[in-house]
């Protein structure tokens, strides 16, 4: 069982609460799982292990997510997103096998500071504009970061949602996009962390135990999704979105 029979009942406890809040978050806004989880577990446990726990509840609950509406829904998103996609599957590859021997503090502070700062002038009713003319090089950009990001840290859900919001991506789009995009990027992520080492017979146990508290979150987040408006979804979003980056800056910060 790893790491799963040698930890604290109140550790194991503590931490399925969290990947349960980590699922409801994700269900109602489609995103914020691995930061919460990251964040949540980092607090009683080693943040590499952390980062495992986080890898096999968000390669299953983002294949859940991308498939929700259908086979052929989910690969036209994959489609209309191609750049995004492989620009962030090519950074996070890349980037993965740099998690043993890089500070993650200045990422979290690169990352966090912009995505603060866009979400609350969305919130103030600033609405940016991106030219269509533009698309390929705002995807490899934005696409790039969020790979970096997702590699040693676990979470690429900021760069992401701050594009797709951008863009005025429509709700039920969104979510389906979102799973696609974090799930091919958890699918390289899985992978790339067994060839880092992060990922290994003591640490998949307690990844897998985390699964089945997220998969009832994000179910009974999916309800409070369904009933929720377009202008709500999308402010939603930007206060977790804002949340989030806060708090990668208070990790950045304060470790």
């Amino acid at each position: 069982m790893g790491l799963v029979s040698e930890l604290p009942l109140i550790t194991l406890l503590f931490a399925a609460l969290v990947a349960l809040f980590a699922g409801f978050v994700k269900g109602t806004v489609g995103f914020g799982m691995p930061l919460i989880m990251i964040s949540g577990l980092a607090t009683m446990l080693p943040a590499e292990v952390a980062l495992a726990g986080l890898i096999v509840p968000t390669l299953v609950t983002n294949g859940y997510q991308a498939f929700r509406h259908g086979l052929v829904a989910a690969w036209q998103a994959v489609g209309q997103f191609r750049v995004f996609l492989i620009s962030l599957l090519a950074f996070l590859a890349l980037s993965a096998q740099l998690v043993t021997a890089l500070s993650q503090s200045l990422l979290f502070i690169i990352i966090g500071v912009p995505v603060v700062a866009f979400c609350l002038l969305q919130l103030s009713g600033w609405q940016p504009k991106l030219r269509p003319a533009n698309r390929v090089r705002d995807e490899s950009l934005i696409g790039g970061l969020a790979g970096v990001s997702g590699g040693i840290s676990g979470i690429w859900g900021p760069p992401t949602i701050a594009y797709l919001t951008a863009i005025d991506t429509p709700k039920s789009e969104q979510m389906r996009v979102q799973g696609v995009i974090y799930g091919l990027g958890a699918v390289v992520l899985f992978f790339a962390h067994i060839k880092s080492g992060v990922l290994n017979a003591a640490t998949i146990p307690l990844s897998v135990s985390m699964l089945p508290p997220s998969l009832a979150g994000m179910v009974l987040g999916g309800l409070v999704h369904d009933r929720m408006p377009q202008a709500t979804f999308k402010r939603v979003t930007l206060i977790v979105l804002t949340v989030a980056g806060l708090n990668l800056i208070r990790k950045g910060l304060l470790g």
